[in-house]
């Protein structure tokens, strides 16, 4: 097995059993759940946001590994971003899950998650977390679903 696969397996399981910021924000300013169809996958997410910063970011949830993982990973990168950023560093998150192109700087340990894009199937797992965030920022009262 390539290193990478290995790094990817090892942050994926890592991640899976001990997810960080796994659980719910007291007084979140944003909240919004989305589910993968597909496979089952249910996340919420919560975010705290002070003067257009994400301070505090949470999810709960039962999925895949994957699904689990990414939103854990999710949590991470977003902790203390401008709102701002959040868009640019999905679209940046997206594209290396989806496509053969080369990892953008800046994803830190979002680009392991780029071992996705050989299981296509697993994209929509991936992002289901991320989808959800923009569904919280944009306001929706309705589950966001990756179908």
């Amino acid at each position: 097995m390539s290193d990478m696969r290995d790094l990817y397996q090892e942050v994926i399981l890592d991640h899976n059993k001990r997810p960080r910021n796994f659980r719910i924000i007291a007084e979140p300013t944003h909240t919004a759940n989305g589910l993968n169809p597909l496979c089952g996958d249910r996340v919420s997410v919560f975010l705290d946001i002070q003067e257009g910063v994400i301070r505090d970011i949470a999810f709960q949830g039962a999925g895949c590994a994957i699904s689990s993982a990414s939103a854990s990973l999710m949590t991470e990168a977003l902790k203390g971003k401008k709102v701002d950023d959040v868009g640019p560093l999905f679209d940046a998150f997206h594209t290396v899950v989806t496509s053969d192109s080369e990892c953008p700087h800046g994803l830190g340990k979002l680009s392991v998650l780029a071992g996705v894009r050989d299981y296509p199937s697993r994209v929509k797992c991936a992002t289901l977390a991320w989808h959800a965030v923009r569904a919280a920022l944009e306001e929706h009262q309705q589950p966001v679903a990756t179908e």
